[in-house]
């Protein structure tokens, strides 16, 4: 639990929501992954240290190489997508992307 004063006064900050004030701040925590969120980063060939800007251009990446134009047509080259694509909507709705 965090503490910030202003004009003289401390005052609890339980959620550190004024770290940056006391020079707390700046680092911030990710909170624990679930195993579907682990699963959708394996997927995707990432961490879980992978940041927002990472996850994406890894998508984007991985869209180009497996799409079916990409590929001719080629049917594990399509559930690969398929399962890219399930990965990064995942993540997305998880909040990571």
């Amino acid at each position: 639990m965090g503490y910030a004063g202003g004009f003289g006064r401390r005052f609890a900050d339980p959620h550190d929501l004024f770290a940056w004030r006391a020079g707390r701040g700046g680092e911030q925590q990710r909170r624990t992954l679930k195993p579907l969120e682990l699963k959708a980063l394996e997927a995707l060939g990432l961490t879980t240290a992978a940041e927002r800007q990472e996850i994406k251009a890894r998508f984007k990446e991985l869209v180009k190489r497996h799409h079916p134009d990409a590929n001719g047509g080629d049917k594990r080259s399509e559930d690969k997508l398929r399962e890219i694509i399930q990965a990064y909507n995942y993540l997305k709705q998880a909040g990571l992307v």
